[in-house]
């Protein structure tokens, strides 16, 4: 069995950096092992950082010394299709037998891309590497902190999966116990697939598995750090090594260096109490991008074996871009949406757009929802935030909420098995379907399993609930890009299941229960066809995105923005965060200005017709009303 590393941490920190430095590093280190880097992330950003096109398959990167290292961008839906093809029609004559469907109505669901289906796609790829057995190291890069635990947690709800379609699949013995007779389903591919889940577990929580966590140094990456390691000792799994990333060691004259080697010395304090005796790699922040297999295997060495990090010559010049100063943007509509990749601050961005907003309006309300399944509100507003909704900085009218979908999600279950329980209950009296005590038993093994995507899901209903009393403003901080995307694809993928709901429930079309639902399920249908015509109308809804002046950033929300625009969804502004001035007494402030007034320019360029913002590097976090306010106080536009 291939050996496992897996680079986990919040959104931003530099997690694909640091993989792939580290799986560089490895291959340059043993050349006769052949090493592997894939990427979980729905956005991937592996091509970016090596600066290559990258097909959807492994792809050898060029290393010296004969060193074998292989590159892999994971497609989530072809890997998804080539698990289920040879399983593909043993599973439609199984629920077909077992359920009302029919394969006609059965088959687009297994055609059609669904929320969560990166993170199944992930286990799947890795699954077939470790059957494979054709590389000696596996380096994953994956995807924001939230959604990676969603990946650990998905072999056991597989297996619930399985439990599922084996009850499903029983039909015909189960009448045939009951009724006399026999039938019966092959099932082999249920036992094999839960041997593969059963390989899975064994693989994560193996000596040969290994989670790397990567953080920064400020407050809210180590408070969702911490966090996280809380939640993986939950699935018996513990972080074997620490990276503290773009740390600077060594105070300063510079006015920004010199308070990040403060907030340094404060972050290696609270690893060494939260984290003892767990190892912490330091990676310095050079003031640059490490791009290019060349200066990543200098990277990993530094930062895995404590190398001095030799500055490229290569540098970023260009001229000062034009800005002038500008007032906080109106949001301008009922639903506004922040969108970026992970780390650029947008929970920070859609705070400061709901504090304005409830500044210069204050007679309206302002809500603003996090769906990312790691969210930092709580961080942001200083206080503890929940899933419903609540008023911050001692304003009334304006409310936060972060949502909790997989709890939401055992909620609503547990109150349709209470409604299947009762309705049985009383049908039974009244000579009900002979079969609807089989039918409850799936449809309670049904609930049973939490599906992935169910943030998505879930967070699509709490927007719709958010908007049904058509006053005020929401403001929905979004999880980062590939799993925001999801969720914006969401309305639509769910009309079909609302149609494929209706059609189960009208098998039992006299009893309450189907009636009562079946109004409930055509209601979400309209108000999901209501949520799609939103989030395809300017004036009803508005789409931001946020993202730093760094080529990783930039290359990741082009994409971004070119998806937006297919799904009709454009964005009209775009927040760039962190813009630092240039100080030429500072060596690395003045090459971190000079790439920023690189990417700056690019941007301007590439994108005339858009409000561009640029915010000010604040120096710290912003939290609590003084910071919000001292924030927003200062904004430009490019020019």
């Amino acid at each position: 069995m291939p050996d496992l590393s897996f680079f986990i941490g919040k959104g931003g920190v530099g997690k694909t950096t640091v993989s792939a430095a580290y799986a560089v590093r490895e291959a340059l280190r043993h050349p006769r092992r052949k090493v592997l880097l894939i990427s979980t992330d729905p956005a991937h950003s592996l091509g970016d950082v090596f600066e290559l096109k990258l097909p959807a398959r492994p792809t050898r990167i060029k290393l010296p010394k004969a060193a074998r290292l292989d590159v892999w961008q994971i497609d989530a839906a072809a890997q998804f299709r080539k698990f289920l093809k040879p399983y593909r029609e043993v599973m439609l004559d199984l629920l077909e037998n077992g359920t009302i469907f029919s394969r006609a109505e059965l088959e687009p669901l297994l055609d059609t891309t669904m929320p969560g289906m990166a993170e199944i796609s992930a286990l799947l790829a890795i699954h077939e590497l470790l059957q494979a057995g054709e590389y000696d190291r596996v380096v994953v890069d994956t995807a924001p902190l939230g959604h990676t635990l969603r990946l650990f947690e998905l072999p056991q709800h597989f297996r619930q999966f399985l439990h599922f379609l084996d009850l499903a699949g029983s039909r015909d013995q189960w009448l045939a116990q009951r009724f006399g007779g026999s039938g019966r389903i092959s099932q082999e591919f249920v036992a094999e697939w839960d041997r593969m889940a059963a390989e899975l577990v064994q693989a994560l929580t193996g000596p040969t598995a290994e989670l790397v966590l990567v953080t920064s140094a400020e407050t809210f990456s180590l408070n969702e750090a911490a966090r996280a390691r809380a939640q993986l000792r939950d699935s018996g799994l513990e972080v074997r090594a620490i990276v503290l990333n773009r740390v600077v060691r060594t105070a300063s004259k510079c006015g920004r260096c010199g308070p990040r080697a403060a907030r340094t010395k404060r972050a290696l304090a609270f690893l060494k109490k939260s984290f003892a005796r767990t190892p912490v790699h330091l990676a310095e922040d050079p003031g640059q991008p490490i791009l290019g297999a060349a200066m990543l295997g200098q990277f990993g060495a530094h930062v895995f074996d404590d190398k001095k990090f030799q500055v490229s010559a290569r540098a970023a010049r260009s001229g000062r871009v034009r800005m002038k100063s500008a007032p906080w943007p109106a949001v301008g509509a009922p639903l506004a949406f922040t969108l970026g990749k992970g780390g650029v601050g947008k929970t920070t961005i859609s705070a400061a757009l709901a504090f304005r907003e409830r500044k210069t309006h204050p007679k309206s309300a302002v809500t603003v929802c996090s769906t990312d399944p790691a969210p930092s509100l709580d961080d942001v507003f200083q206080a503890e935030i929940g899933p419903e909704p609540r008023s911050v900085l001692n304003d009334k009218g304006l409310r936060a909420l972060e949502l909790d979908s997989t709890a939401e999600f055992r909620a609503w279950a547990g109150q349709m098995k209470d409604k299947i329980d009762n309705a049985f209950t009383s049908g039974a009296r009244g000579g009900v379907h002979v079969d609807l005590t089989f039918d409850r038993q799936v449809f309670s093994s049904l609930l049973d399993i939490v599906p992935p995507g169910v943030d998505e899901i879930f967070a699509i209903f709490r927007i719709l609930d958010l908007l049904e009393g058509g006053r005020g403003t929401v403001i929905i901080d979004m999880a980062p890009t590939g799993h925001a995307l999801e969720l914006l694809r969401t309305p639509e993928r769910m009309l079909e299941w609302t149609r494929l709901l209706l059609k189960s429930l009208a098998a039992h079309r006299t009893l309450p229960l189907a009636q009562d639902a079946a109004v409930e399920i055509a209601t979400l249908g309209q108000r999901l066809r209501e949520l799609s015509r939103r989030l395809q109308d300017a004036k009803a809804t508005r789409v931001a995105c946020v993202l730093l002046p760094e080529p990783l950033a930039v290359r990741e929300t082009e994409r971004l923005l070119a998806a937006l625009k297919q799904m009709k969804s454009p964005a009209r502004s775009i927040f760039i965060n962190r813009v630092a001035q240039e100080r030429p007494d500072c060596p690395r402030c003045a090459r971190a200005a000079g790439w920023q007034q690189k990417q700056l320019a690019a941007l301007a360029k590439k994108y005339p017709k858009k409000s561009l913002y640029l915010v000010e590097d604040f120096g710290g976090e912003v939290a609590g009303c003084k910071a919000l306010t001292e924030f927003t106080q200062r904004l430009w536009q490019l020019a």
